[in-house]
């Protein structure tokens, strides 16, 4: 218990308190939210994206591995999803905003404030997690975006959205810079590691202000399965694929955490762009976000128990 306790204490109530910052801010302000949501999107997750890569020491064969069971997780979660949507006689755009908030994380503005806490001693675990997030986007401007529209718009909708994701571009070139040791210049360096140290705080107030005006009226089937789905099933399927590949250490940690991640604003997004039923996504969002305290902390707690 004391650990569970330290845990919540040090690494889950600092994440909440920018959080309730955020909403705090944004009932008494009004905070401009696509203002936000570009500095997050455009700037800070870049800077983050770049600097983690950048000083990583991942090397190729981690890096298949933490890809693999990437890829594994997110088919497992796919077909999930997929039969419990059937199973529930889900009807069309609620079976999409369904499959979403179950298969895509908040792996940036919520994932990556937990990361850089848990592991700010161990730089791996926190490289691990940028992983994580480029895969997210890809996972969510491909199979997330292609879920929510039909197919003949989603082709040229979703390849815009991707090319246009400057994570992908800021990881790239950290890889590249890394992979060929090219040293950055102090006057480069300062202004870009000085960015991503203001990510944490800025990414949490922004998901806090988002959450803001949100109201919950019932729990409906749909949401509760969500819910289940993805702050529950989603830690589990991860334990068992960690266990067949044989991962162990910060690796296994890493994944294991960011598996247990609550339901990606995107999907919120996604919901309200095309008309599939945007208040249930809306809602899944901030009750995963605040459940996310409690499984969240069981999970890392388990993390560092089961495979330190």
């Amino acid at each position: 218990m004391g650990v569970l306790f330290h845990i919540m204490l040090n690494v889950i109530l600092p994440i909440f308190v920018l959080i309730g910052a955020g909403i705090f801010l944004h009932r008494q302000y009004k905070l401009d939210m696509n203002t936000l949501s570009k500095l997050n999107s455009y700037l800070l997750m870049p800077a983050v994206s770049f600097t983690n890569v950048y000083q990583s020491k991942i090397k190729g064969d981690t890096l298949l591995e933490i890809l693999s069971f990437l890829v594994l997780q997110g088919l497992c979660l796919m077909i999930v999803s997929t039969g419990l949507s059937k199973m529930a006689k889900f009807e069309s755009s609620l079976s999409s905003t369904f499959k979403n908030s179950v298969v895509l994380s908040n792996s940036g503005n919520f994932g990556l404030p937990v990361s850089q806490v848990v592991f700010q001693n161990n730089p791996l675990g926190l490289s691990i997690q940028v992983v994580v997030m480029v895969f997210q986007n890809l996972l969510t401007y491909t199979y997330g975006l292609f879920n929510s529209v039909s197919v003949d718009k989603a082709k040229f909708q979703a390849i815009k959205a991707f090319l246009k994701n400057p994570v992908i571009y800021a990881f790239g070139v950290g890889v590249f810079l890394h992979a060929v040791s090219i040293r950055i210049p102090e006057y480069i360096w300062t202004p870009i590691k000085n960015t991503s140290n203001a990510f944490v705080a800025i990414a949490l107030v922004t998901l806090g202000a988002q959450s803001a005006f949100l109201k919950i009226s019932r729990f409906s089937l749909p949401l509760v399965l969500s819910l289940i789905g993805r702050l529950i099933l989603s830690p589990c399927i991860a334990f068992i694929i960690i266990l067949a590949l044989k991962l162990d250490g910060t690796i296994a940690q890493s994944l294991f955490i960011a598996s247990s991640f609550p339901t990606s604003r995107n999907s919120s997004l996604f919901a309200l762009e095309y008309g599939n039923h945007p208040e249930y996504a809306a809602q899944v969002v901030l009750l995963s976000t605040v459940f996310s305290m409690m499984t969240v902390t069981t999970v890392i707690f388990s993390a560092h128990m089961l495979f330190s």
